[in-house]
């Protein structure tokens, strides 16, 4: 049951901050270069929900126990 709970709040997390990089992607066509979208990213700490959220999903699927 914990590990599908950490599997939810990790897809959770993911899935907010794919959004928001997405989202934050329309700077570029108002004109923003890429090299000013990633500085500006690197200040916005909803952007780092899409890594953690990664890195959560990938320890439990690693964590998972096998029952074969």
């Amino acid at each position: 049951m914990g590990y599908v709970f950490l599997f939810l709040i990790g897809f959770g997390l993911a899935v907010s901050g794919g959004a928001i990089l997405i989202a934050y992607m329309n700077f570029l066509l108002a004109g923003v270069t890429w090299i000013e979208y990633f500085i500006f990213i690197q200040g916005r700490v909803e952007a780092y929900f899409f890594p953690v959220g990664l890195l959560i999903i990938s320890i439990v699927i690693y964590h998972f126990p096998n029952k074969s």
